[in-house]
């Protein structure tokens, strides 16, 4: 494991006390592997940047932006992000506090593999058993 700076763990430890409301939310439904098994972590150090919540197993990050985001900065975080080979997908605080659901199924969907962060969905394939598949009963 790399050696985080003790100033980003003090900053990232700051981060976990003091949490947004959407990120209050948004915790309390993907702590403990509640979201498909997936476990993630929250106030993540990569790089010089923390991340709002992490998942390592599927190098995925999600950032919740509110209206300070947005700019040249953020594009050079993310990219720096993508550099270490994490995906990045992020939601406005407003969307996660007006459908927290409706997040967590395109959380869910990135995590499976059913949708790209771009929103570019793969080819489809033979549908599930159970779903329009054989052996419904």
């Amino acid at each position: 494991m790399k050696h985080i700076p003790t100033v980003q763990k003090r900053r990232a430890a700051s981060l976990r006390r003091a949490p947004t409301e959407a990120e209050t939310r948004l915790w309390a439904k993907v702590r403990g592997r509640q979201l498909g098994g997936h476990k993630f972590s929250r106030q993540i150090a990569i790089g010089p940047f923390i991340a709002d919540f992490v998942c390592r197993e599927r190098r995925l990050v999600i950032e919740l932006d509110g209206g300070q985001h947005g700019d040249a900065a953020d594009l050079r975080r993310q990219m720096f992000i993508e550099a270490q080979g994490y995906r990045v997908l992020r939601f406005w605080n407003n969307a996660t506090l007006g459908n927290t659901e409706g997040v967590l199924r395109v959380i869910l969907a990135v995590l499976e593999g059913e949708v790209g962060v771009d929103g570019v969905f793969p080819p489809p394939g033979p549908l599930p058993v159970g779903e329009g598949g054989k052996d419904e009963g």
